[in-house]
Parts: structure tokens; C-alpha cells; sequence
């Protein structure tokens, strides 16, 4: 009652928000006169002038109206077509960060040209989405002509270019793609070993096309990458032959306690010998000497009938603390498949997701993000939560005449199908065309085989062929035309009516069940009446149909009932309208609860990937790795100290034989026995900086032997090498927190706390294990000649997987940044400890 009456005083927030925007039109319509006599090289150099005056402190928005009155001009110049103002304040919508909701027809495509201009003035690169790869090419091509006639360069992202093209279409001024392309380059800009290979650079400034079915409809399901856990099984049979032949005590020391397996200079040396290599510490034979290492522990630490059971010829984990049998869980890094050759059973060959993101934490990573689409009202609500937009009403330029008939309701699906086959035969009699939207492919052939063996011409349109999208859409609106259509084909390709269809009524659309969302059933309704146009929609529906059936409940029924419903005959009520409508708010309630709980899990990946990319780019970045490797050896010197060191004791009464022990695995060299004059007094602290100066004489020593600018670089391949192989795993351990986190729900905890808790956890115990690794292998690996560093680079990237979503998830925005983290400030994964004290350590 009270909002109504602020409304009716201040009008709504749209109505609000319209009228800020429209002095702005009037200053770009005020321009034209001057900015329409200007000759083309005057017109052309208008995009040197906005640069200089930028350069000079002048902002994207102290250029607006002249930016947009110039892109207005060259349109006419190149194409013949001149921006409305709707489409003027469309674009002033997506240069503020908003979605502008457009109706199908007032001309997004054109819109989205004039933020995408403005923002490609600051040279810091526009990328526009579209939802697939016909989109992506046509309006490169359409309206690359208006960009390239003011001076700007248009990139085209397309399946099947390789890195070379991909770079040269992200260093145009303006990139077109789609959410797929962009969004798996980013992944593997991130698995990149060299600066030089990354393509995409700068997420400045995005606007998406569609944007409800990009950020909602296709949210639930993540971007991954993937590829074969390992290359090959015969490597775990070959390896799995020496372990039986190695020697307790002679050939690897084993603790129970600390669940380590190493081995000797003993064993590595009868290794060697059995597998005819002289020297597995060698680059190339690091592979052999951690799958030696998987198949020690498996030998001596996993137990069968203990922590594994072997059933149906497969390796069984055991939850060591409940005893269950976990089937469909696997250990990491070969481990599993070093207990299935231990075993002699098959030895499986996995698939592994190597880097992995959604739709909704990649474009919340832009700096700035707009969105257009015909249907965004009904999810405001979620825009806002999930990503922070606003959704702006665009006015139409013409005002929509389309007839919306109430939905017609029949007790069965027989029924339903028989009248809307009625009702396509009498619009075909009569010419006009029609617009058949289905749920399903077996609808859409269902209903094309009836209509043919009525004998009337039609055209199908379903994911089995679409890639005549495009051509059977635009032929939809001539006269006598049936098309029928899964809901959602079609969008961004106008239906423009054939001659004589306007006196006919224009397109009409044929609805044959509601969809669980509003949105979708508008964005039917929605190829009709473009521009003015006339149209009309009717939905025909049945009680057997999911949404009444699943959702509508008994109460529909009961509505149904007391109407006095008849076999064969429909009815037509608002009260039955308003309980679909009903119905379909609840499961959109449902679906937006769903993906905000999976992008609250998925946030807390969110947060440690950014760590990691960001570590990698800074890896990447050319900068010498020296003083982080020095402060890792410290770190590791530390832990040794504080591990072995009992301050109650003397210094010679220490575990002297476990500390060299320790120091030779972490940094592949023993102290010795120490001097008196060295022992006496010395502490903890004092260990460490022994343990220290040695690790770092041993390091500089290595460094001199290959040259200082070669070992630089093998630390730094080192490096990414370590740090994607335990991310990979990382990943895999994630995967299966969250899938055993439900069950903490029984415990009256709070799932998504302990999920960030144990997953913190389990990203702290990486990042230890990444600068425990980097510095083993750098301490043992031996380059006989510097060029074979680059042989150490990961191979081209093969045997990949890219799988990419379909639905829908969220939360707050989180914004990259590419300075470095300080170590007195908080660290950025969350664990509000400083930097120095958690993932900097």
C-alpha cells in the first residue's frame, strides 16, 4: 500500500532512473545537426580527438554524448541505419554496468555498439558475448563496419583458432565470442608456462548478449577443463616390479608415525639399475622416481583389509574413521593406481579436471559487466544479488501492440495437441504464419509428423539441426509459414513479417506448455510484435503437463473440478492463470535458492583460485623467484627445527639422525656432525639458521653450476609444474568435500562452514606441500645441458577435455586485482591471517 502510493508520488525506480538518462539523449540529439555535416575524414578523426581528450583527464562519461552522436553518424554512413533514441538510452544503460531489458526487435545488436565504442576509446579492450559462434561471426562482420570506420579494430573468438588468432582477435579493440570461448581461455591462460602464450590479457569491460541465459540459465554447471590423470598404466606395472626387491632400512627408511616412505641413495641407486637409467633424478626421469615413491607407500603404508578392500576386482577405500567402504572414491596422484597394481587388478586410467570455473565467477571478475536480453524483469532480483547489476526497462520505440490471449486448459495432453493442430490448420488456411514453441525434440517431431500427414508444408527447428538457426527463423514471418520450435532456438535473429502478414495479424505464437520459468515463456511471446508490429501469443496447456502436474498440486485440480470441466473442453480463466503463475514463482524460488547455495560453495574456490592464478601470473611474470625460493627454505628450515627441537633438551642430546634425515629429503644433502663449539648453546632458533645457511650455499652452488639466468628459469618451470599437478589434485580433493559435506547436516552443522573451514584447511596443507615439492625437486634435479630446461614445459596441451555448463547458481562481486598482496595485509583467501603468516609463507 505504501510503496504504491511512493510510487504514484516519485514514480518507479525505473521511471527514475529513465529520466536521468534523458537529458543525455537530448544533448546527443542536439549534436546532430554538427556531427551530420561533418565530412568522413572529420567524422573518422572524431576516435584520435576522444583519445587525446582522454589523455588530457577527460572521462568516458564527459565524452558520452559526442562518442554516441559519432557512432550514431558512421551507422548511417555504413550500414543505413540510425540509433533510436531507445537504443541510445540502451546503451547508456550498458555503459553505467546495468542490463538493459530490450524487447525482441528494438535492435540490441546496434545498442550494444555505442558503450562498445566508448569503452574501447580507453584502450583496454571491449569483449561482447553472444551465446553461440553464428552470433559471435555475424555481428563481427555487421558491425565491424561501424567500428572500422572510425578507426577501430574487431576481433572475432571462434572454436577451432589457435593461439596465434586468438591473440589477434584479443588485442582488437573490440572482441566478439562467446561465453564458452571467453571463458575457457581464461582457464587455459591460466596453464600457460610463458607470458608470451597468454591471449586474453585485460578483463576490462563486458557486455552480454542474452545475458539471462548466460548468467542464469547456463550457471549451474561449471567450465572444466580436463585430461588423463595419468599417461599411462604400463609405468605403475614396470615400477610396481622393484618394490618387492628394496630392503627395509637399506633402501628406504619408513615412519609409521609420520606415514613417510623414503628412499635411500641405496635404493634410488637399485632402482636405477632395474629400471636401466642412469640417473632418476635426472628431468626427464622425475616422473618415474614419484611414481616409485606412490608404489613404496602403497607397498608399505596402505594395508589391505585395512585402509583398502579389494572387491569385484577393484580397489575399495575405507574411511578410516567410520570403517565404511567408500566406493567411487580414488586417492590422488597416482596413489590409487599404485594400490591397483600393488593389487594386479585393473589399473584405471582417470580423467581429471585441471582447472575448472563458472559462468558467474568469471564475468564477476571484469572490471565492468552489462548485459542485454529481452527478459530480465522477472530476475532482478537475482542480477542484483548474484552479480550486482541493476536492470533498466528500456521504453520500446514503437508501442508494443501484440495480443497476450489468456491460456487455454484442457484435462489431457491429447486433448491439447488435437486443438493446437486445429488451430495451425486454421492459420494456415488463412496465410498467416505461426510459431510453434515446444519443450522437448520429441514434442517438436511428435507435432511435425502429425502436421505431415495433414499434409501442411512446416520447418522444424531443434537442436538436431541447428545450424540452420538462422535461415529458418528469418523465413518465419512469411505468409503461409510453420515453424516449430524448442523454446529457447532462435534468439538474437529477428522475425521480420513477410508482405501482407501485417493485415493478417502478424506472427502468431503457439505455446504448448509452460516453462518452469516466466522468462522463458516472454522470451517466446517475445518473437512476436517486434517494432511495432502486430502479433498475438495463446499457450495451450493440459493438467498433465509437468509444471500443473509437479507444482500446480491440488489446487488446480480443485479449480478445475468446481469450473465443471468437460472431455474435449477447454477453459479460460484468470483465477487459473494467477495459480500458474503461482506455481511457476515457486520453482523459480527454488532454482534461484539452488544457485545461490552453489555459488556460496563455489566462492570458496573462487577465493583460492585467485590465489593460485595470481601466484602463476606472478611466476609468469619475468621477475626473479630467488627471494621467494630463499624464504621457502627458511620456511622449511623452521619447520625441522621446531619439529625435532625439545627446548628442554641439550643440543647434543637431539634427534640428531631424524633432523639429517629430515634435511636430506627436504634439501637432498646431511649436515654431518657438528663441532662442540657449534652445539654448545645452540637453540632452536639457531638450528634453523644452520639448516638454513647450508640449504642456501647448497642452492647457490646449483645455481652457479647451470648459470644464473638458466637456473632461473628451471625455477620458475619447476614452479608451475608443482603448483598445476597439486592444484589438479586439489581439485579432486575439493570435489570430494563437497560431496561428503551434506552428511555434516545430520551433525546439526552448518554444511557451508565446515565446507570453508576443512577446505581451507585442505588449500593451506597445498600451498605447503607446493613449496615442499618445488624445493625437492630443485634440490635433486640434475640438467646436463642448460637447452634441456624447456623440455621440462608441460607438452602442448593434448588429450584435453572441455565440458561447459547449461544452468544456473551466486554471490558478491569479486574483483581481480593484479597488485601484489602485502605481507603484513589480510591474505586474500579468507582465512583472515596476514599474507606472511598463511599463503605467502
Amino acid at each position: 500500500m505504501i510503496t504504491n502510493i511512493l510510487t504514484k508520488v516519485f514514480g518507479s525506480k525505473n521511471e527514475r532512473e529513465l529520466n536521468k538518462i534523458r537529458p543525455i539523449i537530448e544533448t546527443i540529439n542536439a549534436l546532430e545537426p554538427e556531427i551530420h555535416s561533418m565530412s568522413d575524414a572529420t567524422l573518422k578523426s572524431q576516435t584520435v580527438l576522444f583519445k587525446e581528450r582522454m589523455q588530457n583527464g577527460s572521462s568516458l562519461d564527459d565524452i558520452l554524448p559526442e562518442a554516441f552522436a559519432t557512432v550514431r553518424e558512421a551507422s548511417i554512413r555504413t550500414l543505413g541505419m540510425r540509433h533510436f533514441d531507445a537504443q541510445l538510452i540502451g546503451g547508456i544503460g550498458l555503459h553505467q554496468g546495468k542490463i538493459a531489458e530490450m524487447k525482441t526487435g528494438e535492435g540490441k545488436t546496434l545498442a550494444a555498439t555505442l558503450p562498445a565504442y566508448l569503452n574501447a576509446l580507453s584502450g583496454r579492450g571491449v569483449h561482447i558475448i553472444t551465446v553461440n559462434d553464428y552470433l559471435a561471426r555475424r555481428d563481427t562482420e555487421w558491425m565491424g563496419h561501424i567500428y572500422n570506420f572510425l578507426g577501430l579494430s574487431v576481433g572475432n573468438i571462434l572454436h577451432g583458432l589457435d593461439d596465434n588468432e586468438r591473440k589477434a582477435a584479443y588485442s582488437a579493440d573490440i572482441s566478439y565470442g562467446t561465453n564458452n570461448e571467453f571463458g575457457f581461455d581464461y582457464l587455459r591462460d591460466n596453464m600457460k608456462f610463458s607470458n608470451a602464450d597468454v591471449v586474453q590479457g585485460e578483463l576490462n569491460f563486458a557486455i552480454v548478449d542474452e545475458v539471462d541465459s548466460i548468467l542464469i540459465d547456463e550457471a549451474r554447471t561449471p567450465l572444466i577443463i580436463s585430461g588423463p590423470a595419468e599417461k599411462s598404466t604400463d609405468l605403475y606395472n614396470l615400477v610396481n616390479g622393484i618394490i618387492p626387491h628394496l630392503v627395509l632400512d637399506r633402501d628406504y627408511t619408513l615412519d609409521e608415525k609420520a606415514r613417510s616412505a623414503i628412499m635411500t641413495e641405496e635404493g634410488i641407486a637399485k632402482a636405477e639399475q632395474m629400471l636401466k637409467v642412469d640417473n632418476l633424478y635426472d628431468a626427464r626421469n622425475i616422473e618415474r622416481l614419484h611414481h616409485i615413491n606412490q608404489a613404496l607407500k602403497a607397498y608399505t603404508l596402505f594395508k589391505r583389509d585395512v585402509d583398502y578392500i579389494v572387491k569385484n576386482n577393484e580397489v575399495i577405500i575405507v574411511d578410516e574413521f567410520t570403517g565404511r567402504l567408500m566406493p567411487g572414491r580414488r586417492y590422488s596422484e597416482g596413489l590409487h593406481q599404485a594400490l591397483e597394481a600393488k593389487e594386479n587388478v585393473k589399473i584405471e586410467n582417470e580423467n581429471q579436471t585441471l582447472a575448472t570455473v563458472t559462468f558467474q565467477n568469471y564475468f564477476r571478475m571484469y572490471n565492468k559487466l552489462a548485459g542485454m536480453t529481452g527478459t530480465a524483469d522477472t530476475e532482478a532480483a537475482e542480477f542484483k544479488k548474484i552479480y550486482d547489476l541493476d536492470v533498466l526497462i528500456i521504453p520500446t520505440n514503437q508501442p508494443m501492440i501484440r495480443i497476450d490471449n489468456s491460456d487455454v486448459i484442457y484435462k489431457t495432453r491429447k486433448e491439447k495437441f488435437n486443438a493446437v493442430m486445429d488451430e495451425i490448420v486454421e492459420l494456415n488456411k488463412k496465410g498467416q504464419p505461426c510459431l510453434v514453441g515446444t519443450i522437448s525434440i520429441d514434442i517438436s517431431e511428435s507435432l511435425a509428423n502429425k502436421l505431415k500427414k495433414r499434409g501442411i508444408k512446416h520447418t522444424i527447428l531443434n537442436a538436431k539441426n541447428h545450424e540452420k538457426e538462422a535461415e529458418i527463423i528469418a523465413m518465419a514471418g512469411q505468409k503461409h509459414a510453420v515453424t516449430i520450435s524448442t523454446n529457447m532456438a532462435g534468439r538474437g535473429t529477428d522475425i521480420v513479417l513477410g508482405e501482407g502478414v501485417t493485415d493478417l495479424g502478424g506472427l502468431h505464437i503457439i505455446g504448448t506448455e509452460r516453462h518452469e520459468s516466466r522468462r522463458i515463456d516472454n522470451q517466446l511471446r517475445g518473437r512476436s510484435g517486434r517494432q511495432g508490429d502486430p502479433g498475438s501469443s495463446r499457450f495451450y496447456l493440459a493438467l498433465e503437463d509437468d509444471l500443473l502436474r509437479i507444482f500446480g498440486g491440488e489446487r488446480i485440480t480443485s479449480i478445475m473440478d468446481k469450473l465443471g470441466m468437460e472431455e474435449d473442453e477447454p477453459i479460460e480463466a484468470n483465477i487459473i492463470s494467477r495459480a500458474i503463475e503461482s506455481a511457476q514463482s515457486k520453482v523459480e524460488g527454488h532454482n534461484f535458492d539452488i544457485r545461490k547455495q552453489l555459488i556460496e560453495y563455489d566462492d570458496v574456490m573462487n577465493q583460492q583460485r585467485e590465489v593460485i592464478y595470481r601466484q602463476r601470473r606472478e611466476t609468469l611474470s619475468g621477475k626473479s623467484l630467488k627471494p621467494a625460493i630463499e624464504d621457502m627454505i627458511s620456511e622449511k628450515a623452521e619447520e625441522i627445527a621446531d619439529f625435532f627441537v625439545d627446548d628442554r633438551a641439550l643440543a647434543e642430546e637431539w634427534d640428531w639422525k631424524g633432523i639429517n634425515e629430515a634435511v636430506f629429503k627436504q634439501f637432498n644433502f646431511r649436515m654431518g656432525k657438528l663441532d662442540d663449539d657449534t652445539l654448545n648453546g645452540l637453540t632452536r632458533e639457531g638450528l634453523a639458521e644452520l639448516i638454513t645457511d647450508f640449504s642456501i650455499q647448497r642452492y647457490n652452488e646449483r645455481e652457479a653450476a647451470v648459470g644464473a639466468d638458466d637456473f632461473r628459469n628451471l625455477e620458475r618451470i619447476i614452479m608451475l609444474q608443482t603448483v598445476d599437478n597439486l592444484w589438479k589434485d586439489h581439485l579432486l580433493s575439493m570435489d570430494h568435500l563437497k560431496e561428503g559435506i551434506g552428511l555434516r547436516g545430520y551433525g546439526q552443522q552448518n554444511p557451508l562452514i565446515v565446507y570453508k573451514k576443512e577446505g581451507f584447511e585442505l588449500f593451506q596443507e597445498m600451498i605447503s606441500r607446493v613449496k615442499e615439492e618445488t624445493l625437492g625437486i630443485l634440490f635433486r634435479i640434475q640438467i646436463s645441458e642448460p637447452e634441456r630446461i624447456t623440455d621440462l614445459r608441460r607438452p602442448k596441451e593434448q588429450n584435453l577435455t572441455f565440458s561447459g555448463g547449461d544452468e544456473p547458481a551466486k554471490k558478491k562481486p569479486v574483483r581481480r586485482t593484479a597488485e601484489k598482496v602485502g605481507r603484513n595485509a589480510p591474505c586474500p583467501c579468507g582465512s583472515g591471517k596476514k599474507s606472511k603468516k598463511c599463503c605467502s609463507r
